[in-house]
């Protein structure tokens, strides 16, 4: 499985340039094979951003993750009981984002790989991060 960060989604779907070459051969390796995945919370952010304005996407919040998530068949990852209390532990990740630790928390109990561009991120124990 791959996970795909909030950035990354948000790249991916209105600038892939943005991308990095790897994180975009190992999106389109894992599209290809049904395997690729975002957290909950990646939603939430980015219907925040719409609503802040710090995201246009040229519709609004609702369609565009919709639209992003048909794109590539994206299976949208819940918060657990375990993923909830790994991501709190405080010797856990150094990131002080409860989004960001969420994502973290589930890229790791969901042993995937994850497309970010988040440095703090790749410090991460254990952590497979691809960008």
């Amino acid at each position: 499985m791959l996970i795909l960060d909030t950035c990354a989604l948000i790249f991916d779907a209105l600038d892939p340039e943005r991308l990095s070459k790897k994180a975009t051969a190992a999106i389109a390796q894992a599209d290809a094979a049904g395997k690729l995945a975002c957290c909950d919370i990646s939603l939430w952010e980015i219907a925040m951003l719409v609503a802040k304005g710090r995201l246009d996407p040229g519709t609004n919040a609702l369609e565009f993750i919709q639209l992003v998530l048909a794109a590539r068949k994206i299976v949208v990852i819940p918060i657990t009981p375990e993923i909830a209390v790994k991501s709190a532990l405080a010797e856990f990740c150094p990131h002080g984002d409860p989004a960001d630790r969420l994502i973290a928390a589930s890229t790791l109990i969901h042993k995937a790989k994850l497309v970010t561009s988040d440095r703090k991120l790749a410090t991460v124990s254990g952590l497979q991060v691809i960008w």
